[in-house]
């Protein structure tokens, strides 16, 4: 009876953390080409496009303009679960962006914690 006990516990908890990962995002997620709208910054509502590479566990990529210009390489990138901090430079000033998953094409975040950012998946046609 123990033995039993003990078994079903270790396959709930397997199911569990099974679960559990399934719902996190990665580099997986975030790879990619993504339409942003920077919303209320100085300059009004910006549109911008960012290019997102997975390089081993990490992103790379670029940042393009809404005419697909680059403005800037992403110098460094934080991957957490569901949320990806992305920095580059633009202007001459050091920015950085927080996308948070929303659904499979779908993120929301912030832009240096001042400003509201929703994006979308580009799908390939």
């Amino acid at each position: 009876m123990k033995k039993c006990t003990l078994l079903l516990t270790a396959l709930f908890i397997l199911i569990l953390s099974i679960g559990t990962r399934a719902q996190t995002a990665g580099a997986d997620y975030f790879a990619g080409k993504w339409n942003m709208l920077l919303k209320g910054t100085p300059n009004g509502d910006v549109k911008m496009t960012f290019v997102l590479d997975k390089k081993d566990s990490t992103v790379t990529g670029i940042v393009q303009d809404s005419t697909g210009t680059e403005i800037s390489k992403i110098s460094k990138s934080e991957l957490k679960e569901n949320e990806l901090t992305v920095y580059f430079n633009a202007q001459g000033y050091d920015i950085n962006i927080i996308m948070t998953k929303k659904d499979d094409d779908h993120v929301t975040g912030s832009l240096m914690g001042m400003f509201d950012v929703e994006g979308e998946r580009v799908k390939a046609k």
